[in-house]
C-alpha cells in the first residue's frame, strides 16, 4: 500500500471506531495486506475498573475462532499417519454412544456430524454458561445422547461438542494436554507469544482484558463458569492472528497446503455444498469469496476475515457483548475493496414498505419451528429464530440472505402470504404466519423427564399462566415462562448470560388425546424427547 493508501484506510476505520471511544469497553481491528499487518487500531479500555486503553498488547478471548487451531492439530495428526479423517471418533474416544450410524472425525470438523451441542445439553438441566461445570461434566452431557440431530453427513448443526471431541482427540494422540502441542508445533514456531489456551476461565492470562456485558446505567463484568477447550479456549491478539494470517500464505506450519486443507468444503447429498469447511466459513461478500469465524463468549466477540484472492484479512476484536465486529469488519473489508472494478455494490436494503410484510411470527408446521421477523428502526431486518438474531441482506436471486455466521438462513415471501425459508443443506421449509389470541394447550402440566438431558421439567400454573420448574445433573430451581404459539406449540422463554432465548416444545399426544410427552427444538438441538412421568 501507498502510504496516502495507509492514511485512508487509517482515518476511515478510525471513524468506524468512533462508538467505542472513551471510557467504555472497546474495539480493536487489524487490516493484513499482502502478508503484513498494515494498520492495527483500537479504542476504549481494557478494564473499566482501572481505567487501561486497549493497546497492541491487549489479549481477549477468542472463544470460536479457536475452532481452526485445533482442526489445525488434526490435520498435523493426519499428515503424520497418526490417524484419518474417515476414523470414526469412537476408535479415539471410546466412551462416545454407538449411535448405529458411523460419526467420523471430519464429520465432527465439518460441524455436519448430527451430534448435540454440549452448551444446549447443559442448558437444559438449567445450567447456564456463568455458572460452573467442569470438562468431564460437558463430556458426561454428550456421552449421554443415544440419538442424533441428524443422519452424519445429511445436514449442518452447529455444535460446540465436535471440537470439544476433536481436541481429546489430540490429546489422546499425542500424549499431551492440547494447549502444549498448540504452543509446541503451532504458536511457538510463529512467534505467537501472547496466543495460550487456558482452559480455566478462573486462570489469569497476560494481558487478558476483562469481557463486559451491557447492563442498566452501563456495563458488568460478565460471568465464565465453563471449561474451554479446543471449541473456545484459546486467549490471542490481533498481532499473533495476523502471524496466524501469514501462515497462511507463507506455510510454515503445516506446510503450503494447510490453508487449502481448512478450507476444504464437502457437499451434503442434496448435491448442495457445506459452507463449514474445517473450523472455518467459506462465503462470498459482494462477489468476492471470504474465508471466516466469528468467536462469541460472556464478554468478548471476535471476527477473524480473509479474502484470500485480494490478499487482505481483517480481525477485529471486542471485550463488550454489546458490539458485533463481524459488522465491523465487513465495512472495514467494503473499504479495501473500495474502487475494485470486478466488486459487486454493497447491497442495499429494499424499502421499509417492502419488508414490513414480512414482520411478525412464523411456524414451519411440520419441523415444530418458530421464528421472529421484526424491522428495525434503520431499515434493516432481524430475523430470529431461538432467541438469536440474524440480519439477512438481499442476494442477487432476490431472496433475503444470511451472508456470515453459524445460522443459516434465506427468505422470501410467495405470494400466497406463506413464506420460503432456505436453511442448511438446500432444505427448504413453509412457514405461516401464526395469528395472536393462542392459548396454552389442554392438559399440559406436569412433569417430563428426558434421560439424554439428565432433566426433569415441571410445568405448574394455570391455563393462563404457567412456568416450567426445571431440575438437572448440576443445578436445580431453574424458572422458566411457558408462551402458546399455536394448537399444541409452546415456547419456552430461557434466560441466560448472553441472550434470551427460547426453545420450541410440542405437546405429543396418545390416541385418546392425553399428553404423554414433548417434543423439543432449539438453534442447536433437534427432536429432543421428554417423556410425561406425571400428571
Amino acid at each position: 500500500m501507498a502510504n496516502l493508501d495507509t492514511l485512508r484506510l487509517q482515518r476511515r476505520v478510525r471513524a468506524l471506531l468512533a462508538p467505542w471511544e472513551g471510557v467504555v469497553p472497546g474495539m480493536t481491528v487489524g487490516v493484513v495486506q499482502d502478508g503484513a499487518l498494515v494498520l492495527h487500531e483500537s479504542a476504549g479500555v481494557a478494564s473499566l475498573e482501572l481505567g487501561v486503553p486497549i493497546g497492541p498488547d491487549t489479549c481477549f478471548r477468542i472463544a470460536s475462532v479457536s475452532k481452526q487451531f485445533t482442526c489445525t492439530a488434526i490435520l498435523l495428526l493426519v499428515a503424520e499417519g497418526r490417524l484419518s479423517l474417515g476414523d470414526e471418533a469412537r476408535t479415539h474416544l471410546p466412551e462416545l454412544p454407538d449411535f448405529g450410524v458411523p460419526v467420523t472425525v471430519a464429520h465432527l470438523m465439518h460441524n455436519n456430524s448430527g451430534v448435540r451441542d454440549m452448551l444446549e445439553i447443559m442448558r437444559q438441566g438449567g445450567v447456564d454458561l456463568g455458572m460452573p461445570c467442569t470438562t468431564e461434566d460437558l463430556l458426561a452431557g454428550i456421552c449421554r445422547q443415544r440419538t442424533l440431530n441428524f443422519a452424519p453427513g445429511s445436514r449442518f448443526l452447529y455444535s460446540n461438542s465436535n471440537f470439544l471431541l476433536l481436541g481429546l482427540i489430540v490429546e489422546r494422540l499425542t500424549g499431551e494436554p492440547l494447549g502444549r502441542f498448540l504452543d509446541r508445533r503451532v504458536f511457538a514456531p510463529l512467534g505467537m507469544t501472547r496466543t495460550r489456551l487456558t482452559a480455566d476461565p478462573r486462570e489469569p492470562a497476560p494481558g487478558l482484558a476483562t469481557g463486559y456485558l451491557p447492563a442498566v446505567g452501563g456495563f458488568r463484568r460478565a460471568a465464565h463458569g465453563f471449561p474451554l477447550g479446543g471449541e473456545g479456549g484459546l486467549v490471542s491478539c490481533v498481532e499473533d492472528l495476523a502471524l496466524w494470517d501469514r501462515n497462511f500464505t507463507a506455510g510454515l506450519v503445516g506446510g503450503p497446503g494447510l490453508a487449502e486443507a481448512l478450507e476444504t468444503q464437502v457437499a451434503f447429498p442434496t448435491g448442495v455444498m457445506n459452507r463449514y469447511a474445517r473450523g472455518l466459513r467459506v462465503d462470498t461478500w459482494r462477489g468476492v469469496r471470504t474465508v471466516s469465524h466469528g468467536g462469541l463468549w460472556p464478554g468478548y466477540r471476535t471476527e477473524f476475515l480473509r479474502a484470500p484472492a485480494r490478499g487482505c484479512s481483517v480481525i477485529a476484536i471486542t471485550n463488550t457483548g454489546a458490539a458485533d465486529p463481524a459488522v465491523l469488519a465487513h465495512r472495514v473489508l467494503d473499504v479495501l475493496l473500495d474502487g475494485a472494478p470486478d466488486v459487486h455494490p454493497v447491497p442495499a436494503l429494499p424499502p421499509r414498505a417492502t419488508l414490513t410484510p414480512l414482520a411478525g411470527r412464523w411456524i414451519e408446521r411440520d419441523a415444530g419451528m418458530t421464528l421472529d421477523i421484526a424491522v428495525l428502526a434503520d431499515g434493516s431486518l432481524a430475523v430470529t429464530t431461538g432467541g438469536a438474531t440474524v440480519l439477512p441482506l438481499p442476494a442477487p436471486d432476490g431472496r433475503l440472505a444470511v451472508t456470515h455466521g453459524t445460522i443459516l438462513l434465506a427468505i422470501r415471501m410467495r405470494d400466497d402470504g406463506t413464506l420460503e425459508v432456505e436453511q442448511d443443506a438446500g432444505h427448504v421449509g413453509v412457514w405461516h404466519r401464526v395469528a395472536p389470541g393462542a392459548t396454552l394447550p389442554e392438559g399440559l402440566a406436569g412433569v417430563y423427564e428426558s434421560r439424554e438431558m439428565a432433566s426433569r421439567w415441571t410445568f405448574d400454573g394455570t391455563p393462563e399462566e404457567m412456568r416450567v420448574h426445571v431440575d438437572g445433573p448440576l443445578a436445580r430451581g431453574s424458572s422458566w415462562a411457558v408462551e402458546p404459539v399455536e394448537g399444541d406449540l409452546v415456547r419456552l422463554i430461557v434466560p441466560g448470560i448472553l441472550a434470551r432465548a427460547w426453545y420450541d416444545v410440542r405437546v405429543v399426544r396418545d390416541a385418546s388425546g392425553r399428553v404423554t410427552g414433548l417434543r423439543v427444538n432449539t438453534n442447536r438441538l433437534r427432536d429432543v424427547r421428554y417423556e410425561r412421568v406425571t400428571g
